[in-house]
């Protein structure tokens, strides 16, 4: 399945049906008069959050969605049939955006969750409903109100308890198979990542979801290597994991690059919990890990790990260290209750740029 984490679509709800102009004359019924019945109300456009879905990519072949325009009425009181509403499925994690990409319209975090983004139009009364006492054959009606339409931007960011970083080549795919059923590509050469990955990690019979990333280089910010597009995907991690190459030239400046290129991101990546993780240890000894850890923790580091994801060493420390930020309740379990849709405010979104 390719993967597409942004697209652009259009919406619109459909059109009241209009009211209908009609008269009665029968045996029986004295005088007849105005019986015409109001118009049908048009669907709603829904978006609901489903399991299943880690990928926009139906809405590159479906862009255009359109709701259903409400019944007529008709003579003999007869109401238009109100049009079906039309809803669309989308992965959790979703967020919806204005066309100017500044406004979140709505933010999918849980399965199930229904957002009705543009309502139908309301049906047009029909000539009935104008009769009184004084006007007793009125021939007035209502066409229906329109639909609404707009242009929304889809942005997909991925649920994930804890984010892998680090520069091509640090060894993030090979982490993430190691400890996770990701089954992620591996190989000797920059960029083997070129679309976010992601893992369940099941440690001391606790589950948590790992997301892996492409890798970060000097000036991604502004453009340089795949740039910091997928960083969003790692926005709602409690924890990042920042993994270095043991064997590179300079470890120190490895996080420092790494560091500036998440302050440069914004959306508060610079002030989540980071663990950083000296890798690929089976390439050097524990006497040279050591040493990079000591220059690291002075150069801002809290703890540091020393782990070789092809041998596993150090890896079940990494891991006891991550649970220990994670809540009991992680987002890979469904949550009790459906939280109230209206009790916060949507987050404000950060700027980005389309394909």
């Amino acid at each position: 399945m390719h993967f597409l984490d942004q697209a652009k679509v259009y919406l619109k709800s459909g059109g009241g049906g209009p009211g209908a102009v009609s008269f009665r004359r029968e045996k029986y019924v004295e005088y007849g008069g105005p019986d015409g019945g109001n118009g049908g109300k048009g669907g709603d456009i829904i978006m609901r959050a489903v399991p299943g879905l880690n990928t926009l990519i139906d809405f590159r072949y479906t862009q255009h969605f359109k709701a259903a325009r409400g019944g007529h009425g008709m003579g003999k009181d007869r109401y238009g049939a109100g049009a079906e509403d039309l809803v669309i499925d989308v992965p959790v994690g979703t967020q919806v955006l204005s066309e100017d990409k500044e406004e979140v319209l709505a933010d999918f975090t849980h399965e199930g969750q229904e957002i009705v983004l543009l309502e139908g139009g309301i049906g047009g009364r029909g000539n009935a409903s104008y009769k009184t006492s004084t006007n007793r054959a009125p021939r007035q009606h209502q066409p229906g109100m329109p639909g609404e339409e707009m242009w929304v931007w889809l942005r997909l960011k991925l649920l994930a308890d804890v984010g892998l970083v680090g520069l091509p080549n640090a060894g993030k795919s090979t982490f993430i198979n190691a400890v996770s059923n990701a089954g992620a590509k591996v190989g000797d050469y920059a960029f083997t990542t070129l679309v976010p990955k992601l893992g369940v990690v099941n440690h001391k019979g606790r589950e948590f979801v790992l997301a892996d990333i492409p890798g970060l280089i000097e000036g991604a910010a502004e453009g340089a290597g795949i740039g910091d597009r997928f960083l969003g995907h790692i926005e709602r991690c409690r924890v990042l994991i920042h993994l270095i190459d043991i064997a590179g030239e300079d470890p120190v400046e490895a996080m420092r690059i790494v560091d500036s290129e998440l302050e440069a991101y914004g959306a508060g990546l610079d002030g989540k919990t980071r663990l950083v993780a000296l890798n690929k240890l089976d390439l050097a000894d524990a006497e040279l890990g050591d040493a990079f850890g000591d220059e690291l923790k002075k150069a801002g580091a809290d703890d540091v790990f020393v782990i070789s994801s092809a041998t596993g060493a150090g890896i079940p420390k990494l891991l006891d260290a991550v649970l220990s930020y994670l809540p009991d309740k992680t987002m890979t379990e469904q949550p009790d209750t459906v939280p109230d849709d209206d009790s916060e405010e949507p987050a404000e979104a950060k700027p980005w740029s389309p394909i």
